[in-house]
């Protein structure tokens, strides 16, 4: 497992006889990930096969379109996000001023090309060995995907942890749906938990989540 650094906000390539990149990080970073496809991995952009989404806010979806485009990779999301990483229905955005921030700035500054997604998932589908795991509440779409080869858990935004706690992403759509959501992924046993942002928890991810569910859900 690799993360490429310096994209503002976590992705992650999953290096076996393919590479799976989960997810891109801002617009403006393909090069980036290119780069270190081919310097510190020592493979062509072609290896990478699938680009997986954990859901369709603009610092996870990023370059998708060019890093596509540059490898001929196929772009996976689940169903519920699909149309809006497509541009085919306008993103929903949070109350408050979060929501402003994302009507206005972050457009303005960071905008992100449509990426047609070729793989649409469902909850329970695998996908270049990881297990797709619905966890709507942050977007209607939000995935988790489980590594039973690694026991490594992809949070995407439902959950972070800042080195010190646990949290729940910011900017939810929908807190009572997130709660749900945690206590979905309590429920599996994993070692280590990966997030979109912050770093890594563990040693005994999972355990640690369940008493964050206890308290929080």
């Amino acid at each position: 497992m690799h993360q490429v650094d310096g994209v503002n906000g976590n992705c992650f390539i999953i290096v076996r006889d393919e590479l799976t990149l989960i997810d891109t990080g801002m617009p403006k970073n393909s090069a980036k990930i290119v780069t270190y496809i081919q310097d510190t991995l020592n493979r062509k952009p072609s290896d990478l096969k699938t680009i997986i989404l954990t859901h369709f806010h603009i610092d996870h979806v990023g370059d998708a379109d060019d890093i596509k485009k540059l490898s001929g990779a196929k772009v996976a999301i689940h169903e519920a996000d699909a149309d809006y990483v497509a541009g085919r229905k306008i993103q929903p955005v949070p109350k408050g001023v979060m929501g402003w921030i994302f009507k206005l700035l972050i457009p303005l500054f960071f905008g992100s090309r449509p990426v047609e997604p070729e793989i649409k998932l469902k909850d329970g589908d695998t996908i270049a060995g990881l297990i797709s795991i619905h966890t709507p509440g942050h977007t209607p779409g939000s995935i988790c995907l489980f590594d039973p080869a690694s026991k490594i858990l992809f949070a995407g935004d439902v959950l972070r942890f800042n080195g010190n706690k646990i949290r729940i992403g910011p900017s939810s759509l929908d807190l009572n749906e997130i709660k749900q959501s945690i206590n979905k992924i309590a429920a599996i046993d994993f070692d280590i938990m990966l997030s979109g942002h912050g770093i890594p928890l563990r040693p005994d991810a999972s355990v640690k989540v369940r008493e964050f569910a206890k308290r929080n859900t």
